[in-house]
């Protein structure tokens, strides 16, 4: 086995949480203990965090570890707990000379050996202490919207609350002060929080003005009381906080989860609002075989549901801290036109541990400098590259592209030239396909997966015909899925389907047929005032039988079909897929006449 200096215990648990205080990096407890102590009081090594209340303590050992040893360490342990009895405490033997290790958590009075193989780092042990509750989606709806009717009564506005509850929830991650304080106060702290996080970030002061001006300093967050906002701030550490956990993947999904949810409630009124289910979201990233060295970006990022999934899975492929930061730092791309939609993403990253967050303020149509706007791809090719010498630079490169660009784009947000050709329309007729195409032309290789309404896979005329055809002349349709009816409620009422593009390769060279899967049940219920909800924790398996039969390419009745298409063909399943009328319920029958009653109201056409 390796060797396990103790240089290297230092620098994957985390350098800034030790504490020392004798020679040699040592820590004695006797400095600290108004008492005389008898026997071990000198720890080679202990890290801690006073806003988390959590201690890790190393004790190494050049030799295979005996009985005396353990008596030690818990020595420590029992000299910790007479610091603090409510601090929570991870002990660690760690065998210098071949790299094994012991591991036990303690809290309170119970302790627990863990079967830790390899050293983690300081904030994945803080996560072994999270409550066993902590992924209780319906919990977490629970709290929304009780943390919504607290906006409210503060007098925190509908579109404000999304940023400003993230923004909150930074500041409290990064131990903020605020009890007894003013108000001012409490803002300046949670600033200074937000600046020491954004120390290393693409366009800090940008990110931190738009936060500033857009949040900190709207009138509505000026005049909270200072004895209300000290409140409101113990509800988000004690009802939001807790259900976030950078470290595991699942923890991932609930923040994301949570921001999904928390933007529903308001954006309620805003039927075009399409917000990315985050369970699709996840869905769609397994699609794009994600890995520890997938390089991510979604042009259209909204709030950074696609990001969030996407560095939480190549996160979870990873081995150590190197790999992890190099995720963080170099694989996760976003852009974002909308200027409070930006910072909204930009606090999301940040909140899932991305210190340094590749989120560009601008249009993926931006692809020169003029006036304030700059070439987003440009500022992108030169982050890719800054570290490699001249000579040495490559275009911009991507592994895989996850899209939900917007259904309704008005003339002003998409390229001038193609805005002239929409005639009458003053909405984009390609339904957002126009962006897909524009993407792909620009990344050209890799793979590209993007949500877009029904309308652009029916299409067969006029501008949604040419789009079409031009992808296939330089792209590979993979295949389309086919979703839920009613997967953006309460939000958008679009009918959506999943398009997977292979880029740089002809459709016309490929010699497989296209996967068209008709996965409509996601297992999914509604529920009033908090959206579709999982009650009978069956997704977990439709998405494994998802990603089964379109891995395997199967053909089954009733769910899924491969079948050869060119432009002029419709793009979905319902168009080549034999039905399973086995298994027909009177509530099929129900699913379908809404489907259809959605078709016409969506394609209906003005006299």
């Amino acid at each position: 086995m390796a060797k396990l200096p103790r240089i290297d215990i230092i620098d994957t648990i985390g350098r800034k949480y030790q504490v020392e205080n004798i020679e040699n990096g040592e820590f004695s407890y006797q400095q600290v203990i108004e008492r005389h102590i008898v026997g071990h009081y000198k720890l080679d090594i202990r890290f801690y965090n006073e806003s988390q209340k959590v201690a890790v303590l190393v004790e190494t050992k050049d030799k295979k570890f005996k009985q005396s040893d353990v008596e030690q360490l818990f020595d420590y342990v029992k000299l910790e707990q007479e610091l603090s009895s409510v601090t929570k405490i991870i002990a660690i033997l760690a065998g210098t000379h071949d790299g094994s290790l012991r591991v036990w958590k303690i809290l309170n009075d119970e302790n627990e050996e863990l079967s830790d193989a390899k050293l983690k780092s300081f904030e994945e042990y803080s996560s072994y202490f999270i409550k066993r509750n902590v992924n209780d989606k319906t919990r977490v709806l629970e709290n929304t919207a009780a943390l919504n009717r607290i906006l409210h009564d503060n007098g925190i506005q509908e579109g404000l609350r999304s940023q400003f509850v993230g923004t909150c929830l930074l500041a409290l991650k990064e131990g903020l002060v605020y009890k007894r304080l003013s108000t001012p106060q409490i803002l300046a702290g949670i600033k200074v929080a937000l600046g020491n996080l954004l120390q290393d970030s693409v366009d800090k002061a940008n990110k931190i003005s738009i936060l500033d001006t857009k949040v900190l300093q709207d009138k509505n967050v000026l005049n909270i009381e200072s004895e209300n906002f000290s409140k409101l701030l113990d509800f988000i550490k004690e009802k939001i906080l807790p259900y976030i956990n950078e470290a595991s993947t699942e923890g991932h999904d609930i923040l994301s989860y949570f921001f999904t949810t928390f933007n529903k409630y308001v954006q309620k009124g805003d039927k075009n609002q399409a917000f990315t289910p985050n369970h699709i979201a996840h869905f769609m990233c397994k699609v794009g075989h994600i890995t520890r060295n997938t390089v991510v970006l979604d042009p259209t990022c909204g709030s950074g549901t696609f990001l969030v999934q996407a560095m939480s899975q190549a996160l979870a492929k990873c081995e150590t801290d190197t790999e992890r930061r190099h995720v963080k730092e170099k694989q996760i791309y976003g852009i974002e036109v909308d200027e409070k939609v930006y910072g909204l993403a930009t606090t999301n990253m940040l909140i899932h541990g991305d210190g340094n967050s590749n989120i560009y303020w601008g249009s993926c149509f931006d692809e020169k400098d003029t006036g304030d706007k700059k070439d987003i791809w440009k500022l992108i090719k030169d982050s890719q590259n800054k570290d490699k010498r001249k000579g040495k630079e490559e275009d911009v490169k991507f592994d895989l592209v996850l899209m939900n660009p917007p259904y309704n784009a008005s003339k002003t947000q998409v390229d001038k030239s193609y805005a002239m050709t929409w005639g009458k329309s003053s909405t984009d007729p390609s339904k957002g396909l126009h962006f897909v195409e524009h993407v792909a032309n620009v990344v050209k290789t890799g793979r590209l997966i993007t949500l877009l309404p029904m309308q652009a896979a029916i299409g067969d005329k006029g501008i949604i015909a040419q789009i079409k055809r031009s992808l296939l002349e330089k792209h590979t349709l993979d295949a389309v899925f086919s979703f839920p009816t009613e997967m953006f409620y309460p939000g958008a009422s679009a009918v959506a389907c999943c398009m997977v593009f292979d880029l740089g390769k002809p459709h016309k060279d490929t010699d497989r047929d296209t996967f068209f899967g008709y996965y409509r049940n996601d297992g999914f219920e509604k529920r009033k005032g908090v959206g579709r909800v999982d009650i009978k924790d069956r997704w977990e398996k439709i998405e494994e039988q998802w990603l089964s039969l379109y891995e395997h390419r199967s053909t089954q009745a009733g769910l899924c079909v491969t079948h050869k298409v060119s432009y002029q063909n419709e793009w979905c399943a319902e168009a080549y897929m034999k039905t399973d009328f086995s298994t027909l319920c009177d509530e099929d029958f129900i699913n379908n006449m809404k489907d259809y009653a959605a078709f016409v109201v969506l394609n209906e056409r003005k006299k």
